[in-house]
């Protein structure tokens, strides 16, 4: 055959040479668009654009306005920070080196550490190969022959990959004269695509993630296409790291985590706990009053429990270790809902009593790797608003609409006006990795599908990506710079009420198994905290606010005063501060403003003798005399209508 035919996406086709590339059919089409092209699909599979066609084709070019592109530019930077380092430090053994959602990595195995210095080296050389606009060659290997020669480069990390992963002829990438990589590719035609890239940081990792192999050195870096994209995306980091809860939780004196205790370990602080108590509060006050059940529960059970729910056997590298007490033997939870199961299941109840709503905010534990580990957003305590309802199948659609009605209220009364939806679904079975039946996928799939509709809640389907046991909504909120936060999930399990024999008796007399549906909407109160601090960089809105107003007399002649005004505001219900220490007015003003305290009521001789305030807020600046009557009467109308800003 000497020539192929190529369907494009508009259904027209091209009879073309055999061999003819890509690269070749975008520029029969135009130079624009072989100058935008990044990368092609063929027969829905991923191909450089400079890799030959072997048979008749549909071809669709990708530009920089397709996801997979972006991902494709970032693999080909992350193999030429690889290239820049391999000439730089020879010595260097190479791992791996993905795309991640915001950027790329590479983990190298190097006895020096690699230093901020050498960060600035690598990424010189980096853009001295990217002007010399190096080709990306495809090179394919037969297993054997590529063994042999990376144990002969001194690869045993290449080998391993190429022992686990490989096909028995597998394709490798070459860049410039010197540089050969494993990599199923696709790349980029050439280094002099790569346009807009910064290394970020230097970071420790275990090999494939698992702490039993050995150490490995991350360069983390970022690429875009454009210098202007880059640049907003360097601002927004450093927005980010002006907002680090982990920061701003000691410069606000709101939690910390202690060595002596261990690492994953809240202490949450005064102030801290003011904020989580208002979290928890708000939370269960809102489980009354729609339709739940609140129940407590142990933090600790025996090891059977855990055999039966499953978690013994398939989740036992994320719990901590049993321990053995003069009856059984015990472990934490590592999760609520074999708990609500038992309460559930504690007598037979009717088909009348569903749904049963039970809601917890119970603390679990897990063992996450020390590498994992990030301020309050991944730790080894935390609490869960976690609910589970037990209902018919009749019930179980509504059961969703009424969650994803709840998630949308606690991003709003939170001060989130932005959203993100994903449906996770299975695969049809064609796995065999998920348990239940086709037709309860198929209920509990178009209950999901349901109540999005109903809702008019868009969400992006996510194929294979459920979890093994149910379909699942995800609900991602966006803060003020932009980013996405994993928050709120609604979750089928066709697994545990299996496993816990559930039943009720339904109307026709008989027992049937309820279906069960996960809810948790905070995620983890400590989760939600942090993204808090980071959302309103530790300025919470007036009714968050750990102090609401700080008293600050002018001089020692007005502290009766202040005292009165301090007491006034602590019996209407409003958290105050009383700043009495002989210090200057403006010294005062300045620390509260660091502190981020809402408002600052200023009494001098013209307050005292008038029985006003002089209030100041951290945002506005002077707001003018008030009589104190005036200014809570204000601040209770904002605390009342959790108004996001002051």
């Amino acid at each position: 055959m000497s020539s192929i035919t190529v369907t494009l996406p508009d259904g027209s086709q091209q009879v073309v040479p055999l061999g003819t590339r890509p690269i070749d059919i975008a520029k029969s089409i135009g130079n624009r668009l072989a100058e935008d092209a990044v990368v092609a699909r063929v027969n829905g599979e991923l191909y450089d654009l400079t890799r030959p066609l072997e048979s008749n084709a549909t071809v669709e070019i990708l530009t920089s306005k397709n996801p997979e592109a972006l991902e494709v530019y970032r693999h080909s930077t992350a193999h030429l920070l690889a290239a820049a380092v391999l000439e730089l430090y020879p010595e260097t053994k190479l791992g791996i080196g993905p795309p991640t959602e915001t950027g790329f990595f590479y983990d190298f195995q190097r006895e020096e550490p690699f230093t901020p210095e050498d960060l600035e080296k690598i990424e010189k050389r980096m853009w001295e190969l990217q002007r010399k606009d190096l080709p990306f060659g495809r090179v394919m290997t037969p297993k054997a022959v590529g063994l042999k020669k990376y144990k002969e480069l001194g690869e045993p990390l290449k080998c391993e990959l190429i022992e686990e992963k490989a096909e028995e002829v597998f394709s490798e990438y070459t860049l410039g004269d010197h540089f050969i990589d494993f990599c199923r590719g696709p790349h980029v035609p050439s280094t002099g695509r790569l346009k807009a890239f910064k290394l970020l940081s230097i970071a420790g990792a275990y090999w494939k993630g698992d702490e039993r192999n050995q150490q490995m050195q991350r360069i983390y870096g970022t690429a875009f296409f454009t210098k202007k994209e880059l640049d907003e995306y360097l601002q927004r980091l450093e927005e980010a790291r002006k907002r680090d809860h982990r920061k701003l939780g000691q410069e606000l004196d709101l939690f910390s985590i202690q060595d002596l205790a261990g690492p994953g370990l809240i202490f949450f602080h005064p102030k801290g706990a003011v904020i989580r108590k208002i979290l928890e509060d708000w939370m269960r006050d809102q489980y009354l009053e729609r339709g739940y059940s609140l129940v407590y529960t142990p933090h600790i059970a025996r090891s059977d429990l855990w055999k039966t729910s499953g978690h013994y056997n398939f989740y036992s590298e994320n719990m901590f270790k049993r321990m053995e007490l003069e009856d059984a033997e015990y472990q934490l939870k590592p999760m609520n809902c074999p708990f609500h199961i038992l309460i559930f299941r504690d007598r037979l109840r009717s088909y009348r009593e569903l749904p049963v709503r039970l809601g917890e905010l119970g603390t679990v534990y897990r063992y996450e790797r020390s590498g994992v580990m990030h301020g309050l957003l991944r730790v080894r305590g935390f609490t869960q608003d976690d609910a589970h309802i037990f209902c018919t199948p009749d019930q179980v659609e509504d059961e969703i609409v009424q969650c994803l009605r709840f998630a949308l209220d606690v991003l709003k009364t939170f001060g989130f006006d932005q959203y993100e939806a994903e449906l996770s679904t299975w695969d049809n079975g064609a796995s065999g990795k998920y348990d239940g039946t086709p037709e309860q996928w198929a209920l509990a799939e178009n209950a999901l599908r349901g109540a999005l509709d109903r809702l008019g809640m868009k969400a992006k389907v996510m194929p294979d990506e459920a979890a093994f046991y149910g379909p699942k909504i995800d609900v991602k909120l966006v803060d003020a710079i932009g980013r996405l936060w994993q928050l709120s999930t609604v979750q089928f399990d066709f697994t545990l009420p299996r496993r816990f024999n559930l039943e009720y008796v339904g109307e026709d007399g008989k027992r049937h198994q309820p279906l069960m549906v996960h809810r948790a909407l905070y995620g983890s109160v400590e989760r939600f905290f942090g993204i808090l601090v980071e959302h309103y960089a530790g300025a919470f809105p007036v009714w968050l606010a750990p102090v609401q107003a700080a008293v600050l007399p002018i001089t020692d002649r007005q502290l009766d005063y202040a005292r009165q005004v301090h007491t006034k505001l602590l019996e209407a219900g409003f958290r105050s501060m009383l700043d009495d220490r002989s210090e200057k007015v403006n010294l005062k003003i300045r620390e509260a403003q660091l502190q981020k305290i809402p408002y600052m009521l200023v009494v001098g001789a013209r307050e005292a003798e008038s029985g006003t305030v002089s209030v100041r807020n951290r945002k506005h600046g002077d707001q003018g005399v008030q009589p104190l009557d005036q200014f809570m009467a204000t601040l209770r109308q904002l605390v009342e209508a959790k108004t996001p800003s002051e």
